[in-house]
């Protein structure tokens, strides 16, 4: 039996590796650094060369990327399964860019290792090379299984220009995703054009995809290319897609179809070279079942689904991500990086943070202005994050473009709301959960509908009456489209000044 050999500078990682392939009846062979690995394969007995190899990515004399560009060019049938302990998108991109088999995040369970050595076996046996390339977004971080998923997906969708729907909670990062998929992608020399879909008027949306001809509606006076045209060549990026007209959807159906589409006005067929990718907060599944979106179209776009893992799914990356956006806000704001104290840190690391990475990254922002001293201690942390109660991200929303007299004007503002929140002693989960209870105890069959009207004519209501009826800053503050707070003002049958 052809050995696997280990690669790891650290003395422990290779002997547990070791003892639990050799307790599964595999041999092993084990070295330190890389050098040794190169001269071992040049000078070894052919039918000693390794059926799998494990190195780290990191080590001194050569790292494990280097290694595995060497081997690769040697051997390149040969799977390899590439281990970090920096469990990024940048690391685990550049494993599959590289050809990689696998990709190990440290701390690993022993079993999964020995599962995937397993399976790098088998591949060498069939004597097929796997190579599955990607590359990183360096805001994209992240040690949860979800998050370790999304690379490795990424990872594999690098050499293709397949249309993708991302799902995930406002807030957890899906353009970032959509822009990492484009960097890696065949497509990453052209174009990437973002547009959201809810925040355009429909009257305004068509225009906005695929341009308009001289002349076309009052107010024409030029021909406008549309997004569709600016990202050819490249990709577009149709953001909250769930919100988008009925009536457009069938454009975009046919645009996604055979490739055309006309400028508004227009009577000419153009050819458009762009790949597509969309995301969305809705359950689309349910938008078809609901006649608000076109089944043929959800099929259309839903070729590859990723789905963006909220914040609360994977805490154990909070430490990680406010360590990287102490960093950016201090260069935002011309300061020095303050650190969080292990305790804050703790604290931070057990909140739900509804408003996702994006609320995450504002409270750094607050942090960074707010805290007096250059270590953030529990107390310096803001109120709803001591109460252990969510709360809109909006209520941490800092302008770090404003003088540090406005902004501390503005932060001042902003916390008030969650400090209400924190002294009012209402824990509303538990009450949505005792209304739910209620209602299945006592038979009803319209739970969710039911739940979710009251839940949303109460975000609608309340963002309303702090604009003062304004529909457009309403929507605004709330995250959704304008069109989408006026159609829901119509189906909850909610008051207010157009």
């Amino acid at each position: 039996m052809k050995p696997i050999w280990i690669v790891d500078d650290d003395q422990s990682i290779r002997f547990v590796l070791e003892r639990a392939l050799q307790r599964d009846g595999l041999v092993t062979r084990s070295f330190t650094n890389a050098p040794d690995v190169l001269a071992a394969l040049s000078n070894v007995d052919p039918s000693e060369l390794p059926s799998a190899m494990i190195s780290d990515i990191r080590m001194p004399g050569g790292d494990g990327l280097e290694l595995l560009a060497k081997i690769k060019a040697r051997a390149p049938e040969l799977p390899i399964i590439i281990m970090t302990a920096y469990s990024d998108l940048d690391s685990a991109v550049s494993a599959f860019q590289g050809g990689a088999f696998e990709y190990l995040a440290k701390p690993f369970d022993i079993t999964k290792a020995v599962e995937l050595a397993r399976r790098a076996l088998q591949e060498s046996e069939k004597d097929d090379a796997t190579t599955q390339p990607v590359v990183p977004a360096t805001e994209m971080l992240g040690q949860a299984p979800a998050m370790q998923e999304l690379f490795r997906a990424i990872g594999r969708l690098s050499q293709s220009n397949v249309t993708v729907l991302i799902t995930g909670e406002s807030g957890s990062g899906k353009e970032l995703v959509a822009k990492a998929l484009h960097k890696h992608s065949p497509k990453a020399q052209g174009p990437f054009v973002a547009i959201n879909t809810a925040a355009i008027p429909k009257d305004l949306l068509e225009s906005e995809l695929f341009g308009h001809e001289r002349g076309a509606f009052t107010g024409a006076q030029a021909l406008r290319r549309g997004r569709f045209e600016q990202a050819e060549g490249g990709t577009l990026f149709l953001d909250e897609i769930g919100d988008m007209p009925f009536d457009l959807q069938t454009r975009l159906l046919r645009v996604l179809s055979d490739g055309h589409f006309y400028r508004v006005g227009g009577h000419t067929a153009i050819k458009t070279q762009v790949r597509v990718i969309a995301a969305t907060h809705q359950d689309l599944e349910l938008r078809v079942a609901a006649g608000a979106f076109r089944e043929d179209l959800f099929h259309r776009l839903n070729v590859i689904r990723l789905r963006l893992p909220a914040l609360r799914e994977r805490l154990d990356d909070v430490p990680v991500l406010v360590q990287h956006f102490m960093v950016h806000s201090a260069k935002q704001l011309g300061v020095e990086a303050k650190r969080v104290s292990a305790l804050a840190m703790a604290q931070l690391s057990q909140f739900s943070f509804p408003g996702n990475v994006r609320q995450l990254e504002n409270l750094c922002h607050w942090l960074t202005v707010m805290a007096p001293a250059q270590v953030v201690e529990v107390k310096d942390l803001p109120p709803e994050v001591l109460a252990g109660r969510s709360v809109p991200a909006t209520a941490l929303t800092t302008q770090p473009e404003a003088g540090p007299a406005t902004q501390h004007a503005e932060l001042i503002t902003s916390a008030q709301p969650a400090q209400m929140v924190a002294s009012s002693g209402l824990d509303w989960p538990d009450q949505v959960r005792q209304e739910a209870l209620t209602l299945l105890g006592g038979g009803s069959s319209q739970v969710w509908d039911h739940m979710t009207r009251k839940l949303e004519s109460a975000l609608i209501d309340a963002a309303l009456m702090h604009t003062g009826g304004k529909r457009v800053e309403a929507a605004s503050r709330l995250g959704i489209g304008r069109n989408t707070i006026t159609r829901k003002i119509q189906e909850l049958g909610l008051q207010a000044e157009p």
